[in-house]
């Protein structure tokens, strides 16, 4: 990964000196929030290289436990992207740093039509809930949900995706992807570490009765840019991964369950989203409601011997399974002041089996956010309270700076 930044880095300069050279057909530029942009034969080709960095401070503390308290970089972006207009093709590579596996995106599309993009690559699938579909500097909250937490990981995928758009005062956007159903990365340390199950195949249909958000205002939940008129996106998503061996199907070999062969016999997995977005003058609604089951279950064993048949409520102790809402809404003023409160609640499948990944549990949020300069610089602050029917309450609070170049 240090090669592929030092030779970016060097990339960008060469790319800045020829512009400087002929300032008539290439013109390089630098804006906060738009990072350091070189555009090329009066505009054909175009390149980016900006990120976003969020030093962060968390507090923790369990019912009954001393308080944990933490400083670190939350997040540390490196993003490089470049489009061919006449070729009518895109790319991105983003990497986050303060992680031990870096890479997140790296994808290749095609724009065939003006409104639909085909993409090959790795990159954050449309398939989850609408929260997880948004990148991680633009989120409401300082953290993502405890919906979003419990059945994604980081929500990257690798695949084709297919995405469309049509309509004007009614708008509609269907979207189709076919994944590896192994999560980002998917090929593990090296090519010898195949993937294991089939492919996960998935889908997100979006209508917006009132016409579509102002330009930049759908990449966030809360009302940035102000909608004059009342804007509103009814969505569903919903994706089967045939044969998972991770709790949330974003990776492979966490377990292995077998048939009476001593063969490996992994469950399939299916998540299903319903969610709802509202804007209108700063005011922000969003209300999501997951589902998460397993099928394929019939005479499995919990090991290779295939002595010991899996129980059918064991499978919640491999799988993430249960249903789960989440509802938050906000408020952000003309001068960049959000007020933001969120409730949110998991319901496992098996309540009765206490050893269930899912935990019976409900959360409240309380969040303000200042925004200096649009997204592009802000500070923000939330407390939360989970409550939980089996163990200890918690209370995290958590302060975030972020900056975009």
């Amino acid at each position: 990964m240090k090669k592929v930044s030092l030779f970016s880095i060097f990339f960008c300069i060469s790319l800045l000196l020829s512009a400087q050279e002929n300032k008539d057909k290439n013109v390089a530029s630098f804006e906060l929030g738009s990072g350091l942009n070189f555009s090329f034969n009066e505009g054909d080709y175009q390149f980016n290289f900006g990120g976003f960095i969020q030093p962060a401070f968390n507090y923790s503390k369990v019912k009954g436990a001393d308080a944990d308290n933490e400083f670190n970089a939350k997040n540390a972006f490196l993003i490089i992207s470049g489009k061919a207009v006449k070729e009518k093709v895109s790319f991105l590579i983003q990497t986050d740093y303060s992680k031990s596996q870096p890479l997140l995106d790296a994808w290749l599309a095609y724009h065939p039509f003006k409104n639909t993009i085909v993409t090959v690559g790795q990159k954050q699938t449309f398939v989850n809930n609408r929260e997880m579909t948004y990148r991680e500097d633009r989120l409401q909250f300082t953290d993502r949900s405890l919906l979003s937490q419990n059945l994604s990981n980081t929500g990257r995928e690798f695949g084709l995706f297919v995405e469309t758009k049509f309509g004007n005062k009614f708008g509609i956007a269907p979207m189709l992807a076919i994944t590896s159903g192994d999560g980002r990365n998917s090929f593990g340390g090296d090519s010898r570490d195949s993937d294991l199950g089939g492919l996960k195949i998935g889908g997100r249909l979006d209508i917006y009765p009132l016409g579509f958000f102002t330009q930049g205002n759908d990449l966030f939940s809360a009302d940035l840019a102000h909608e004059e008129n009342l804007k509103l996106v009814i969505g569903a998503a919903a994706s089967k991964n045939k044969g998972a061996s991770h709790a949330v199907g974003e990776g492979h070999g966490n377990f292995f369950l077998y048939d009476a062969n001593g063969k490996n016999d992994l469950p399939d997995y299916s998540q299903m989203y319903i969610d709802v977005l509202l804007k209108y003058k700063g005011f922000s609604l969003l209300a999501e409601y997951a589902n998460a089951s397993a099928e394929g279950l019939d005479l499995v064993y919990v090991d290779e011997t295939a002595l010991t048949v899996l129980a059918p409520q064991q499978i919640s102790e491999y799988l993430v399974l249960g249903d789960s809402y989440n509802v938050q809404a906000g408020y952000v003023t003309e001068k960049g002041f959000s007020v933001d409160f969120r409730y949110e609640s998991a319901t496992p499948e098996f309540e009765s089996n206490l050893n269930s990944i899912l935990s019976d549990a409900s959360s409240y949020t309380f969040g303000i956010t200042k925004y200096f300069d649009n997204n592009n610089l802000k500070m923000q602050a939330s407390l939360t309270t989970i409550d939980l029917a089996q163990g200890n309450n918690q209370t995290i609070g958590e302060l975030v700076f972020q900056i975009i170049f």
